[in-house]
Order: structure tokens, then C-alpha cells, then sequence
């Protein structure tokens, strides 16, 4: 099978990628604690937490749009059911059907996001909790030509709040290693931004950036892995911190129940 890794999709294979790879590997860490009886992942990727999951899942169903992961993902995981599908709407997943629902690094990437958590509702058991993440748009160094909008922490509480009873904003942060991390990549990615003076990258179609984008993160990932590589390395999803208020978080971690 084809490589579809970007800087965009993360592989914990790409040594630069290590501490993105370990900020988004921490989600499925915090929803072990959750876990339990009929499971969904919405937006499962090449699977990069499902095992965590599967292991305390009754059952355990993925929907992705890539066809070729999905195929894959099967025969890997054979004790569960995997589906490939454009999202929204979660087609062929009946009302009222699991227990606890995932969504990490998605709603960023979904044009009707009303529609979105509306349908994660629709089959989600009474009673059953759904955990998503997407970056804190307060903490994003650049505009991402991949993410239709990011959001800030009352405004995805408020979006989720039309659709959800209970509805709780929780953030994930990082501890000293993680934010100097941090702002050693804002330095190098604040010396390519300096020069966009027409404001071009919020400007300019989405669909023109991605391939500029794509080349100069990766450059700045493999830079950083140069001049630091020990903390590049050094970087484990235990550094990653859950905190309660989500306004200088990394990534906004939504609690919804229904």
C-alpha cells in the first residue's frame, strides 16, 4: 500500500514527526479511561491508537474515507469492523448504536461540522460519551491549508452545545520539554511568516498553499530534528498534560455526552 503520510498525517515511522506523533497518540491514552462496551472511531486514520482501544472495546467499528487504509486496517484488526465512507453523514451506522464514540484531529477537516457532531449524536447510545480533539486555534503557528477552520474553546463548546446535553471543553498541553519544543518550532516557523507581508497565506485558496505547506514543514521538522534531535526524540505522550482550561492548550478535548 501507498505511503500517505504529510506533515498533515503524522507517522510515528518519521523520526521528526516523533513529538506530533506523541500529541496525538495522547488522546487515545486519555480515552482508555472512557472505553467501554459498543466503540466507534470516527476519522481511525492508519490506526494509530486502535489497539488502546479494542482492548477494553465490547465491539469496535472505524470509519475513514481511504479506502486502500481501511482494507488494511481490516486485516490487521480482523475482530473489527471497518468502513470506508465520506463524512458527514455516517452512512449505514444505525440511531442509538454505541456506547462511546472517538473523533481525534477531524472536525478541523469537516465542512458542515453541524452536521458532523448532529450525526455523532444520532448514533450514539442515550447515555454515551463522545471524546474529540482538534487544535486550539489560539496555539496554531501558521494557517494549515488542510483545515477548513480550526476553532477556539467557546466556539467548539457552543457548536457541540446545540447538539449535545452535556457538554464539557477540556484541553491537552504540554509539560516544559513539549513547550520549549513549541516555541523552537514558532522561531523557525515566525522566520518564513516575517516575509508574508500581503498576509498571502490567509489570502490565497486553500488548494495553493498545500503544496508550499507541505514542503516547508517538513523542512522545519527535519531542522529541528538536527539541531536538537535528543528532544525531538525525548518527547513521550506522558509529557502531554489533560488541564480543565483549554484556552492556552495545544489541542481543545471535548467531553459530550448524550
Amino acid at each position: 500500500m501507498a505511503k500517505i503520510f504529510t506533515t498533515e498525517i503524522t507517522s510515528e515511522k518519521i523520526t521528526s514527526d516523533n513529538p506530533i506523533h506523541q500529541r496525538l497518540f495522547k488522546a487515545y491514552v486519555v480515552a482508555k479511561d472512557y472505553v467501554q462496551g459498543d466503540v466507534l472511531e470516527v476519522g481511525c486514520g492508519e490506526g494509530r491508537g486502535i489497539s488502546l482501544l479494542m482492548e477494553r472495546a465490547k465491539s469496535f467499528t472505524a470509519v475513514d474515507k481511504i479506502k486502500p487504509v481501511i482494507d488494511n486496517l481490516q486485516k490487521q484488526y480482523p475482530s473489527g469492523k471497518f468502513m470506508s465512507m465520506n463524512i458527514p453523514p455516517l452512512s449505514g451506522l444505525a440511531d442509538d448504536t454505541y456506547d462511546f464514540i472517538v473523533s481525534f484531529q477531524v472536525i478541523e477537516h469537516i465542512e458542515n461540522d453541524g452536521l458532523f457532531l448532529k450525526e455523532i449524536h444520532r448514533v450514539l447510545k442515550p447515555g454515551g460519551t463522545a471524546l474529540l480533539t482538534t487544535p486550539n486555534r489560539k496555539m496554531s503557528l501558521s494557517r494549515n491549508p488542510w483545515h477548513v477552520r480550526e476553532y477556539l474553546p467557546h466556539e467548539l463548546t457552543n457548536l457541540a452545545s446545540k447538539s449535545f446535553k452535556e457538554v464539557e471543553m477540556k484541553g491537552i498541553t504540554g509539560n516544559e520539554k513539549v513547550m520549549n519544543y513549541y516555541e523552537q518550532n514558532k522561531k523557525s516557523v515566525e522566520k518564513f511568516t516575517r516575509w508574508d507581508l500581503l498576509n498571502l497565506q490567509h489570502r490565497l485558496p486553500a488548494s495553493l498553499l498545500r503544496i508550499p505547506y507541505e514542503i516547508l514543514n517538513r523542512w522545519n521538522r527535519n531542522k529541528l530534528q538536527t539541531t536538537d534531535n535528543k528532544l525531538v526524540l525525548d518527547i513521550k505522550h506522558e509529557d502531554y498534560i489533560v488541564v480543565d482550561d483549554a484556552s492556552n492548550a495545544l489541542d481543545l478535548l471535548l467531553v459530550v455526552k448524550k
